[in-house]
């Protein structure tokens, strides 16, 4: 017999459980340094786990950044809510700062030790190398999503020579791009379903 689906039904999202949650996100929170947090993120639930589409975590990760606070802790939160609700949140959250806090008290003992010698500084700086790397690859990720959509290729590059380039502060920059970024993604949704 047929399965038919239902237009008004989507198909749910696949299953992720508070143990394969805290195990996913303790591995990110111990393995993402630097700014490399959303390549790392989006490696594990949309490649490895397939938790996500590809324009779902697009989404998480575009609120994640828009909203206070630290973009890999929102990240981790909204994931958490939107497979699990309130104890995914919760769960997703403590494995995601836990290692971190760890690694922190740890590393900041060890580096009162070691600050004098000059290859302390060598290795950190290539950690910051690691971390900006990672952040380049889901930024060529992301636009590689977009289709060849020249607008949205546009707003991200005005907004990185915006900050990156010319120093501008970041929340001026962020909120003045925030109603043409809506606009255009209304009037991208609205082409598509148009045909």
């Amino acid at each position: 017999m047929e399965q038919r689906v239902d237009a008004s039904n989507p198909p749910e999202e696949p299953h992720a459980s508070l143990g394969s949650l805290l195990v996913s996100f303790l591995k990110l929170g111990a393995s993402s340094f630097g700014g490399g947090m959303a390549a790392w993120t989006y490696r594990e639930i949309v490649e490895r786990r397939g938790w996500m589409t590809d324009e779902n975590f697009l989404q998480t990760q575009t609120i994640a950044q828009i909203l206070p606070g630290a973009n890999p802790v929102n990240l981790a939160v909204y994931i958490g809510l939107k497979l699990r609700g309130l104890p995914g949140a919760i769960v997703a959250t403590f494995a995601m700062v836990a290692p971190a806090f760890t690694v922190i008290i740890l590393l900041s003992t060890v580096y009162r030790q070691l600050s004098a010698y000059p290859e302390t500084h060598s290795v950190l700086r290539g950690l910051a190398c690691v971390g900006i790397a990672s952040t380049l690859t889901m930024g060529m990720k992301t636009a590689r999503r977009l289709h060849g959509q020249t607008l949205p290729i546009l707003i991200a590059l005005s907004v990185f020579i915006m900050v990156g380039v010319l120093r501008w502060p970041l929340v001026p920059v962020v909120f003045a791009s925030i109603p043409p970024s809506v606009l255009i993604s209304y009037l991208l949704s609205r082409d598509k379903k148009h045909g």
